[in-house]
């Protein structure tokens, strides 16, 4: 009873909160949405508020929205992968590994780069990846330069933490008697972490999948920084909406990662495993 009463007034606690910015989220995409179905006039630059789909044309026919748009979804699907490979030991040693005592210091070893500034991070891997930096200098002439490799280095580097938190949550959750009693029926190691851990664990990967998705497809900033001519759909907004002042055809890309990740979702709610997460 004294549980419900305390659930029934967190949720009155909650609910102001969540209801403005559910309505200010709301009210944000419902006037990107209004402006997308306006247009420019050639001679004045002004927004002209005439209904037109003349956007949505553009961005579904234009060949250059087409590559933009699969090469960032790319990008997001690599940085997703490459995140996801790393998190998974370091987040293994973490939660079954190391000792109590060590477990905090890297908890805080891996939540401490998101206190740095994004901008000293994206910078610090121009730095690394420039022609004449250190990188090239340790690899002798070979570093990747700028460009797409850069770009999914940076991504993956600022995005980590955001993948090695709900891994080592899913590891952490995994009772350390199903490691015991598997180890007594004859298991190995890898066999124990396939066919036990892996399942338990993939609701981890799907939530920290989320967040790298979702934040790669909307990154422009380290693209400026690292990418070099390589251009992805953020940058191509930002190029719409500063350098061409087209606000109805920025709108109307906008969409264009909206969409991906709700197909993202939909995606890893038809495996199940955003119920099992739960």
């Amino acid at each position: 009873m004294l549980a419900g009463r305390s659930r029934l007034r967190l949720t009155l606690l909650l609910l102001p909160p969540l209801g403005w910015l559910t309505v200010a989220y709301l009210a944000s995409m419902a006037v990107l949405l209004v402006s997308a179905f306006w247009s420019v006039n050639d001679f004045t630059g002004e927004v002209s508020r005439v209904y037109t789909l003349a956007n949505f044309q553009a961005v579904f026919s234009d060949p250059l929205f087409r590559t933009v748009t699969v090469r960032t979804i790319l990008v997001a699907l690599a940085v997703t992968v490459i995140d996801a490979l790393l998190a998974v030991p370091v987040a293994l040693f973490m939660a079954k590994i190391a000792p109590p005592r060590a477990r905090v210091g890297l908890v805080v070893a891996v939540t401490t780069p998101l206190w740095a500034n994004y901008l000293v991070k994206a910078y610090a891997w121009r730095g690394l990846l420039a022609p004449s930096g250190p990188l090239d200098w340790l690899t002798g002439g070979h570093a990747v330069g700028y460009g797409l490799p850069a770009t999914i280095i940076t991504l993956s580097y600022l995005w980590l933490p955001y993948m090695i938190l709900p891994v080592f949550t899913a590891f952490d959750r995994v009772p350390d008697s199903l490691w015991e009693a598997s180890s007594d029926l004859g298991a190995g190691g890898g066999t124990t972490l396939r066919r036990i851990a892996a399942p338990l664990m993939f609701p981890g990967i799907a939530a920290g999948s989320i967040f790298t998705f979702s934040l790669s497809l909307g990154d422009y900033i380290a693209v400026q920084i690292v990418g070099g001519k390589a251009q992805l759909l953020g940058n191509v907004i930002y190029g719409q909406l500063v350098t061409a002042n087209n606000q109805p055809l920025a709108a109307a890309l906008c969409y264009v990662p909206l969409a991906a990740v709700l197909m993202y979702l939909f995606a890893l709610r038809a495996t199940g495993v955003l119920e099992e997460g739960s």
